[in-house]
């Protein structure tokens, strides 16, 4: 006759025998519900990233357009665009270069300013984009609102304002 607490571990060593495999199997589950978690927050990392960028670009494009805006004072009104309107191409080549005119009448400095500053948003920005640039004249210095929307796959229609007092 075997002594009891002999019986009880060979019984015990034949009822475990099955454990490991569960174990193994919770532990797969368990790193896979991790694993998948990681790549979300690697897919919304892409993504913020991808918008912190555009609205970067959207910055400093309307801090342009307001510096161009400061430097051609006189102009005031000029420079007002309804948004969705297309600028047309200055009439007069008044961009800095060695063979461009350089004196140009403050309205034309601003279509040559609004022209360039409309392809370069058309092309730095993804999806539909519009710009407007309103001007509040009774204002004393005049209050110049900069905005600029543009669309992204998954984030709707994004939008960036600048209000500048010249």
């Amino acid at each position: 006759m075997t002594p009891r607490h002999v019986q009880n571990l060979t019984s015990s060593r034949c009822q475990a025998r099955g454990v490991g495999m569960v174990e193994v199997l919770v532990a797969i589950v368990v790193l896979s519900i991790g694993l998948l978690g990681t790549a979300t927050l690697y897919a919304t990392a892409l993504k913020t990233k991808v918008t912190a960028l555009s609205r970067t670009k959207a910055i400093n494009l309307t801090v342009d357009m307001a510096d161009r805006i400061r430097a051609n004072r006189e102009a005031k009104t000029a420079y007002a665009v309804a948004s969705g309107a297309a600028a047309a191409a200055p009439t007069v080549n008044c961009i800095q270069s060695t063979t461009a005119a350089t004196d140009c009448a403050p309205a034309d400095m601003s279509a040559a300013d609004l022209y360039q500053w409309s392809q370069q948003v058309t092309s730095a920005l993804p999806g539909t984009v519009t710009r407007s640039i309103t001007v509040n004249t009774g204002t004393d210095p005049a209050t110049y609102t900069i905005v600029v929307n543009w669309s992204e796959p998954g984030s709707g229609t994004l939008s960036y304002s600048l209000q500048v007092q010249i």
